[in-house]
Order: C-alpha cells, then structure tokens, then sequence
C-alpha cells in the first residue's frame, strides 16, 4: 500500500506545512506516506508521468485558491491513467463546499474538510489495515455509490500533539521554514477564513522552544511563523521573542504576523533591543475608515496602530510590512486613496496593496449580495466591483498597485521618490501618474531591467516641468549606488574624469578599498559608497559625505604640494 500527499505550492522555495504535518502525525503508518511536492509552473505533464510512475494506491491533494484549478486539471487526467486509484482532496479551498466539489469532480473519492492530522491518520487505518470504516470517520465528505456523505466537521486538537517535522533539513534547503505555534484567531474578520475557527489553541512552550533552538543551530536563514495574530497571547509571546534575542545566532530571521494596537510596552522595549533583521513585523491594517472597520468586524484602533508602527520605525532595528485591502464595503476610490495615504506617511518597508478575495465560508462571502460585491467566478475570487467602487475604479487601483510594489516595495528608489512626492499633492497622487503613464507609453505589460525603470522615470519628468531633471538624476544614481557599485555607469549619470585623479589620491591616501565608490554628484557634493557595511533592513550601503574643499586638497599634483611644505616649513 502506498499513499501519496501531494502539493502544488506556487513556487519553488515555499512548501506546504500542511502535507509534512499530516504525515509526521501518521506515526508508524507514516511509513506507507510519500510526499511529493511540485509547483503549479511546472509541466502537467511532468506530475502526471511522476504520480503515474509512483504506483500510488491513494494521492491526496492539499488545495488552496492558488492551485485548485491546477489541481482539478490534474485530476482529470490523473483518473485516466490511473483508474484504479482513490483521489482525495483536502484544504480551505474545498472544506466549505465538500460535497458541491464531489459533485463536480466525479473521479474524486473524498474531501478531507478541515484539520487533516487526525482525519488523515484514520483514513490510512483505513486503507492500510481496514480497521475503520469511512462512515465513522468524522471530518471527511466522500463518495457511497451514488451518494455523496458528509460526516460533519471534527472536533479541533490540540496543537502539541503534532510531531516536529523538520528533523531532516536536507529536504528544505533553499526553502522557507514554515512554523506554527498556534492555531486559530481571536478576531472574526469577515473576510478571513481563520476567523471562523474560533478555539484558538498554542503549542506547547516546552516544545516550542527547543524547535526554535534547532532552527538557530542549524542557521536557517528565516523562519517565518504562520500563527494569524501571533501576539495576541502576551506571555506566548514574550516568551519566544525573550528566547529568540537571548541565543541569537546573528543569522536567522523570524517573520510574524502581529496586531500593532495589541503590543504593550513590554514587549516593545524588548523588540527594540533585538538585533536589526532579527524579527520582522506583518501588519494588516486593511483599511483606516471607521465604518469599513466595523463593517468587516475587525479590531483595530489605527490612531493607536500609528503610534506602534512610528515608535517600532523609530528604533530602525525592524522591518515593517503593512497591508490594506481594497474592495471592502463602505470604501470607495476617494476614501481608499486616504487609507493609502494614512499608511504610506507610516513609511512602513513593505505596503501591500491587495484586492478582497470572496473566499468560500467566510462571512464577507455570505454579505456579497448585501454590499454589491460582484468578484471573478474563477479563485481567487477577486473583487470585480461593490456598492461603493465600480469595475474602472478596481483597475485604477490596479495602477496604484503595481507602481507600488515597482517603485516603492522594491526599496530601490527611496531617495528619489522623497524627491519626487514634493511635488505631488499627496503620495497616491504620485503612484497614480505614474501609473498612468505607464500604460499611456505601453510599458505597463514589460518587465523592465532595473536600470530601465530609472530611465522611466527621466522620461515620466519630461512631461512635468516642476521636476528638475538634475536634482532628479542626482538622486536616482545616489540610489543605484546606494544598492550595488555599478559595473557599469547609466547614461543620465554625470562624467566623473574630471574628478578622477582628486578621488585616486583620496584612496590612495585614506586607504579606501576597490570595494568602496566615491560619486562626485552636482555642486561638488561628494559621496563615498561603502559595502562592506549595509543597513541590515534595507541592505544599502553605508554612506560617508565628504568634507567640503576635499576635492582642491587632493587634487595637487606631487610638486605643489612639495613647495607648500617647504613654505610651511619655513614659515
């Protein structure tokens, strides 16, 4: 007998907590348990010659809104070769509509709806050893004949029971390490499927802690924690960020998700004794209206956020990414353009601008009809338009959106954009021009080279005379360089031969390594580029401004400065 659990992630370095648990909790019946892990980029052709050849008697598929259809596809084809082999299908994608899935997908034996440890320890008794029988096994929805069974939800676990899954690190390398110490969420955003599981539940200090200690004797790069508000527990948290500073390896990061407004001054004091990148912060702020607050039952006080989020920043030891959601009800374009505003002054590392997606089983997806919100039929589910934004409004944002993660979210226009929102009425102001022109020009649909997304911007200048082009291509090659020392030079850079025998004998004479870069901008302004040391947060280089008047010193050839020392001398 073998079974197969089976992942389609949507890219190469994540992996799917999910599958590794369920086996790990499989015990000795693990040994029937293969795990196979594909992308949905991958050739469909590829999984079904790999699954066919596995001679799999069960393949289980973990099913999420970003690889059902991939999965169904699979499927469909999967029944063909394989005739003789039961399907089952198992994740928040299909748990809330089990028997409608089993309707539509005739070749599929069963959903496995909810926590799968159990449940999926139970079937394998199953099908290895027969000694229960699928009617008596609460959390599954499977095919009788011609009738479809749904044997209810099963009760929730407790959490310390999962075994750890990551004793062989070979099978994760090059991936990021999920972890869980928690499961649940306290909070019932409408939008959220988490907020329907309310029994909120923590694993075990005692295990969670030695599980943190083999992530930093390893020196696992990051270890991002998948717990939906991981600080709304004090003590838990405490805890694993008390731990976590005291045996630092200066390697390893930790992600969380947190609520901002819940974080007490204890535990801010505490993170802002961390060393910088050791932890980073995700925040969901969603939305700054008050209506649209209450609308989707979510607690947050974004005065109280503000005040967090401004005093972590102040500590520069913590990358920060905040997130809204555009779509939600009682937030047309103009309010949402506030709300991007509220967040974007936070300066936050990452702004996250996404779209409401209608997932099956939340309450926003029991609203739709109230609020007018039509969304794709196809997952994810994505917001077309609502009472209060039409479909023009959704792909205006779209704009805003992608100029954002561009321009903003890849951190590599940070001077120049301070620069260029002057002259803007407001931030949104800004990423919405440029979003316009971007598909005025046709480039809305390339991928551009790094360099070329700077010359966009020149070119972006050119149709606003209040943008002084030097003072702008000053700080677009102070950014370049603040990045990496450029092999080579973009053309709106300034001619540095003039200063090159002044910037030799400075090297020379302060032993400045060939590593380092010495910029001589507009006005004489001088800048020397160092990377041997970076900014932990954002990885740019350490910058030195040199004295002025360095540039006459240093430019004398040998003889002048001879005959000053002799005239020193005798003076």
């Amino acid at each position: 007998m073998k079974i197969i659990l089976a992942a389609c992630n949507a890219k190469y370095i994540h992996s799917n907590l999910a599958i590794y648990d369920l086996k790990a909790y499989a015990g000795d019946l693990g040994q029937y348990v293969e795990i196979r892990e594909y992308t949905i980029n991958q050739e469909k052709d590829q999984i079904l010659g790999d699954l066919y050849k596995s001679g799999a008697d069960v393949i289980c598929f973990s099913a999420y809104i970003w690889n059902i259809t991939f999965i169904r596809e699979l499927l469909a084809d999967l029944i063909k070769i394989l005739p003789d082999t039961k399907f089952w299908v198992g994740g928040p994608e299909v748990s809330y509509d089990a028997e409608q899935f089993l309707k539509a997908n005739l070749h599929v034996t069963g959903v496995m709806v909810g926590e799968g440890e159990e449940t999926f320890r139970e079937l394998l008794e199953y099908y290895v050893n027969g000694v229960r029988e699928l009617k008596d096994i609460p959390g599954i929805a499977y095919r009788d004949g011609d009738a479809i069974r749904h044997n209810g939800w099963r009760d929730t676990m407790d959490l310390s029971r999962i075994p750890f899954i990551y004793q062989d690190l070979e099978q994760f390398e090059n991936r990021i390490i999920y972890y869980e110490s928690s499961r649940g969420c306290p909070f019932s955003c409408s939008y959220c499927l988490s907020s329907i599981d309310k029994k909120l539940r923590f694993r075990s200090l005692e295990l969670v802690l030695p599980e943190l200690q083999f992530f930093l004797d390893h020196r696992v790069p990051q270890v991002k924690f998948v717990d939906r508000t991981f600080n709304c527990k004090h003590s838990h948290a405490m805890a694993i960020w008390s731990y976590i500073k005291e045996h630092d390896n200066g390697i390893t990061n930790f992600h969380f998700e947190i609520s901002a407004d819940l974080l007490r001054e204890e535990e801010l004091e505490l993170i802002r004794t961390m060393r910088p990148g050791l932890i980073q912060l995700e925040i969901g702020v969603q939305s700054t209206n008050p209506d649209t607050i209450k609308a989707i039952h979510r607690t947050m006080d974004f005065e109280e956020l503000s005040k967090i989020v401004q005093r972590i920043n102040s500590f520069g030891n913590i990358h920060q990414h905040l997130d809204l959601i555009a779509g939600l009800p009682y937030e047309d374009r103009a309010r949402f353009r506030q709300s991007y505003n509220d967040v974007y002054a936070l300066r936050p590392e990452q702004l996250q601008l996404g779209f409401l997606k209608v997932l099956k089983g939340s309450y926003m997806h029991e609203m739709a009809e109230t609020y007018g919100i039509v969304y794709k039929a196809k997952e994810p589910y994505e917001v077309l338009k609502t009472n209060w934004i039409s479909y023009e409004d959704v792909l205006e944002l779209k704009k805003l959106e992608s100029m954002t993660e561009v321009y903003y979210n890849s951190g590599q226009f940070g001077t120049t954009l301070q620069y260029l929102e002057t002259l803007f009425p407001d931030p949104v102001s800004l990423y919405e021009a440029l979003g316009d022109f971007y598909e005025k020009k046709g480039y809305s649909e390339i991928s551009h080279a790094r360099i070329r997304k700077y010359e966009i911007l020149l070119e972006f200048a050119e149709e606003y005379p209040a943008i002084d082009r030097q003072e702008l291509a000053d700080r677009m090659l102070y950014d370049l360089y603040l990045r990496e020392n450029l092999k080579s030079r973009p053309k709106f850079a300034a001619d540095q031969k003039p200063y090159e025998r002044a910037v030799w004998e400075y090297r020379r004479l302060n032993n400045i390594p060939k590593t380092a870069h010495i910029e001589v901008f507009s006005g004489g302004r001088t800048v020397l580029f160092d990377y041997t040391e970076r900014n932990s947060l954002n990885h740019n280089a350490r910058t030195e401004l040199l004295p002025e008047g360095w540039m006459e010193e240093y430019s004398k050839d040998k003889n002048q400065k001879i005959q000053e020392e002799k005239r020193n001398e005798h003076v």
